[in-house]
């Protein structure tokens, strides 16, 4: 094909009618990501040879109504994520050359359905930043402008679908590290709700905040991926029992009447003037098809970024401690001793960012600290639940911005945490309540850097959102639409 399709939509019509086959559009995108990614940075590894059996294997079942639902469509995978037979490094000297034993739950379900996995994305170290300036394999560059980040953690995962090396990739979301990178690369990006999604086989960060969402294109191809991937799992004791995970059942029915909750939190001085007025503009068009917008209070939601980086922060302490030069991962050459063992290895393995988020985890947790800082935190993340708890009464969503600002240059704050923790203001309202939340793009400012919206919905009701989010795609020209790089 002279034009391959982007969409993973476009790509099953195409599959359909034979005008493609798997194998031919995965070699598309290998061609695609040697042209490209010397200059992106979004793939740590490729995985050429499984990914061409497995579209192989594709082609040979056929692309009838009863093939499986996302048969020989690319799917690309964060690297905290494990992969079977392929290097998984969660983008840290301390798992460098670690290759899983078996596939994490949402890989399985994804292989289930027929996708092909390409290969693994970059990402902040074991998920921790906001920009993936962290990563042990150098920073991911945002396909919109290379000198700037592509947001975190998540960013390969971001960088790759925007950089047209990959129709869709997994991303996981703790404090926003889907939506971020999302809305910074013009894309749909989705944080189910808490235990919608099994998190076996997902690298921990922090346990009770980690989601492993989708990254895509459009509306459709993230629904439709999220509904794959959703479901209980044995293996994870915080998944759920489900009746019904497809979550496109409400997509392009009317919003007439539909109650969108605006928390005035959400439209504060910190927030870049050109987004408040592209999510405005936005707010605007559902109110003009019948939708009834109201401004909301919910003061928790200040302290939504202190509470978060305590609690995560704590959670990271504890889940890091297995890595210690003993039983896998990094280990030291220049250890004699027991304790050098664990003091260099972790000193060695770990970059900066995952050492100053232990510090602080386990600072927060010691015995003098412990009431001042974490039982507190605690209690405020219940005032936060109970906020929006309060809010779904009477509304079906809440809406906002999902950054303060568009991509910044790389190396611009990177040596100022506060300013980059700072920047996930807006996400982790969501992941400290355990909402399903998404971003959708909804223009460009004078850069011509993407603006995205956040949409929260209530626990379990993620088909309110794409039905939201459908209906703004659908009457604009931001789907799909093409990085210029």
């Amino acid at each position: 094909m002279t034009q391959f399709p982007k969409t993973i939509e476009a790509i099953q019509a195409a599959f359909k009618t034979g005008e493609l086959s798997s194998v031919e559009l995965v070699n598309h995108y290998f061609d695609r990501i040697e042209q490209v990614d010397d200059t992106i940075n979004a793939f740590i590894t490729v995985a050429k040879e499984q990914a061409l059996a497995q579209a192989q294997a594709a082609d040979e079942r056929g692309y009838s109504e009863d093939s499986p639902v996302l048969n020989g469509v690319p799917i690309g995978i964060k690297d905290n994520i494990l992969t079977e037979g392929i290097e998984t490094t969660a983008a840290s000297r301390m798992l460098e050359g670690f290759i899983p034993t078996y596939d994490a739950t949402v890989v399985k379900k994804l292989k289930d359905a027929g996708a092909v996995i390409i290969g693994k994305l970059n990402l902040d170290e074991f998920a921790m930043g906001g920009s993936n300036e962290t990563s042990y394999y150098g920073p991911v560059h945002n396909p919109w402008d290379t000198k700037r980040i592509p947001g975190g953690s998540s960013g390969g995962s971001a960088a790759a679908v925007a950089a047209g090396m990959v129709p869709a990739s997994l991303g996981t979301d703790t404090g926003g590290s889907i939506r971020q990178p999302a809305a910074l690369n013009g894309l749909v990006g989705v944080k189910p709700t808490y235990g919608a999604v099994s998190r076996y086989g997902a690298i921990a960060f922090g346990s009770s905040f980690d989601q492993v969402g989708p990254l895509a294109l459009t509306v459709k191809d993230a629904a439709l991926v999220t509904s794959v991937i959703a479901g209980h799992d044995e293996h994870d004791m915080t998944s759920f029992e489900q009746n019904d995970t497809d979550y496109s059942t409400k997509i392009g029915q009317s919003i007439q009447g539909m109650k969108i909750a605006v928390p005035k939190e959400f439209r504060s001085d910190a927030i870049n003037e050109e987004i408040r007025k592209q999510v405005d503009a936005a707010i605007d068009f559902y109110r003009s098809e019948g939708a009834i917008i109201e401004e909301v209070s919910m003061p928790s939601l200040a302290h939504g970024v202190n509470v978060y980086y305590i609690l995560a922060s704590a959670e990271a302490s504890s889940n890091l401690q297995r890595y210690d030069g003993v039983r896998y991962g990094y280990r030291s050459p220049d250890a004699h001793t027991n304790e050098e063992v664990y003091v260099r290895s972790r000193s060695e393995g770990f970059g900066k960012e995952v050492k100053r988020r232990i510090m602080i985890g386990t600072y927060s947790l010691g015995v003098n600290n412990y009431e001042r800082f974490f039982e507190k935190a605690a209690r405020i993340r219940t005032l936060i639940i109970e906020d929006f708890k309060r809010v779904f009464e009477s509304y079906d969503v809440v809406i906002g911005p999902v950054t303060t600002n568009t991509a910044y240059e790389l190396g611009s704050q990177f040596e100022d945490p506060i300013e980059m923790y700072m920047a996930d203001l807006l996400t982790v309202p969501a992941n400290l309540a355990g909402l399903p939340a998404m971003s959708i793009p909804v223009g460009l400012d004078h850069l011509n850097l993407p603006i995205g919206m956040q949409l929260i919905g209530k626990p379990q009701d993620e088909a309110t959102l794409f039905q939201l989010a459908y209906h703004f795609e659908q009457a604009h020209d931001f789907a799909g639409q093409q990085a210029p790089l």
